[in-house]
């Protein structure tokens, strides 16, 4: 167990299932108070929430809230701070959703700029609108963790899904920026970028031809399942990485090298 992470306050968008909810146990693992952010799910978050407090003996919640409205992330954080005085960590994984299939995508003289929006708005956006509230938490104690999940489509665009590519791509950007400022506080500000990971929502589209190109391109020769997202994660959580900011880690199995 990493005791660094034990009884920090972690904030996860978008943790009711999938990647989320796998970063989610791994940091209760390690003794982190972990809140769950969902939009929909209720159900299916609350039960993560039993799940965590019962296992790992830790605080957990399931506080609903859309990224993309303002007021909503404004109310989510103030319900934190209430309840914990701080926020040490945010990961934010929340994203519209979105078809990952190469087959029925949109090529770039198809793609209207409301496709566009609809994904800046679930990625740049949604991390702008958390980023907005944890900011003066942290800066207020001059210590802070901020993660955001991309992906190394970022990088090696195989299948060029522009809107979301594009979106993720401003996600880096923002980030590194994000970095630059907040480094003075003790703030830093990382990201991760996955390849394809499967199961989860997003992957279920995804074609077997496709996982089977993408395992030979790539030297592990497998594809990532969630928990192989997690280890950066905590990396970047804990003091392992207190010199490293406005990084970007691929977790692809070396499909994408750099």
């Amino acid at each position: 167990m990493n005791t660094e992470l034990q009884g920090k306050v972690v904030l996860i968008t978008g943790s009711s299932r999938g990647i989320g909810a796998a970063i989610a146990k791994a940091f209760a693992h390690h003794g982190a108070s972990v809140i769950i952010n969902y939009v929909k799910n209720k159900e299916r978050a609350e039960v993560l929430v039993d799940e965590l407090i019962e296992q790992y003996d830790i605080d957990a919640y399931a506080l609903q809230g859309d990224v993309t409205n303002e007021e909503d992330m404004k109310a989510l954080v103030a319900t934190i701070v209430a309840e914990f005085d701080t926020i040490d960590v945010v990961v934010n994984n929340a994203l519209h959703a979105y078809s990952f299939d190469p087959d029925e995508r949109k090529l770039a003289w198809e793609l209207e700029w409301d496709d566009y929006q609809r994904q800046l708005d679930g990625s740049l956006k949604g991390t702008y609108n958390v980023c907005k509230y944890a900011i003066p938490v942290m800066k207020e104690k001059r210590s802070g963790r901020i993660i955001n999940m991309l992906s190394n489509l970022v990088y090696r665009p195989i299948v060029p899904y522009h809107d979301y590519n594009t979106a993720k791509g401003a996600v880096l950007s923002y980030s590194q920026n994000l970095a630059t400022d907040l480094g003075a506080f003790g703030v830093t500000v990382n990201c991760v970028a996955p390849g394809l990971v499967y199961p989860t929502d997003a992957s279920r589209t995804t074609k077997e031809e496709v996982k089977e190109v993408i395992k030979s391109q790539t030297p592990l020769h497998r594809i990532a399942k969630p928990e192989d997202v997690v280890g950066s994660v905590l990396f970047f959580a804990s003091n392992w990485s207190s010199f490293v900011t406005g990084q970007c880690l691929i977790v692809d199995g070396g499909f994408v090298m750099k």
